[in-house]
């Protein structure tokens, strides 16, 4: 079995992710991206206590890394087309995500997305997000719809954990695009020193 990086939100999708790969016996290390001030402190307390769960079913240590997102989020605001947003953020958050892989070993990043649930998760807007990373990306749960999803959390225990109040992210545009072009988005981040923005992130990146 191999050894992977899943980006984990606070939501319903990415533990049940996380929970078909540890099933399968891959070893797994977390990833969150820390969207403070654009949210509050349940997202991060959610991941905690996922893991928690998860780490008690299968008996994996899980790692769990925490990645300042938020300036982040700020700089494209600033400098860049408010209706990519989204695929612009997603970008950089694959790109610290493989940037953690590559320095602890894992040979593949996975995610908890879902296809056309989101703005995010058009098909279109997928392929302009992964495009920035060389590794290869699994999602165990491509083809299910929310209630699939939803059953499997209840099963697992962490729907309960998932739905607890807590602030989504303010960063999200008001009209953001669906179907974004590769030829755009690296247009936008002509804008942006992007090496700079991922190596700032990841030196205040923590293990917890």
């Amino acid at each position: 079995m191999a050894r992977g990086v899943m980006l984990m939100s606070g939501g319903i999708d990415s533990p049940v992710a996380l929970h078909y790969l540890l099933r399968q016996g891959h070893e797994m290390i977390a990833v969150h991206m820390d969207n403070r001030p654009f949210t509050d402190d349940s997202p991060l307390e959610k991941v905690i206590d996922h893991l928690a769960l998860l780490r008690a079913r299968y008996g994996q240590p899980i790692p769990l890394f925490l990645v300042p997102h938020g300036s982040t989020q700020i700089t494209l605001m600033r400098s860049t087309d408010r209706h990519v947003g989204c695929v612009l953020c997603r970008r950089f958050m694959w790109r610290a995500a493989e940037r953690i892989a590559e320095r602890e070993g894992a040979t593949f990043l996975a995610t908890g997305e879902a296809l056309g649930q989101v703005a995010s998760q058009t098909l279109a807007n997928m392929r302009s997000a992964t495009a920035a990373v060389r590794l290869p990306i699994v999602r165990p749960l491509i083809g299910l719809d929310k209630r699939e999803i939803e059953t499997v959390a209840r099963s697992i225990g962490t729907y309960g954990i998932s739905t607890r109040p807590g602030v989504c992210c303010q960063a999200v545009p008001d009209r953001p695009a669906t179907r974004s072009h590769l030829v755009q988005i690296a247009n936008e981040e002509t804008r942006l020193d992007v090496n700079a923005i991922v190596d700032d992130c990841l030196r205040r990146a923590v293990q917890l």
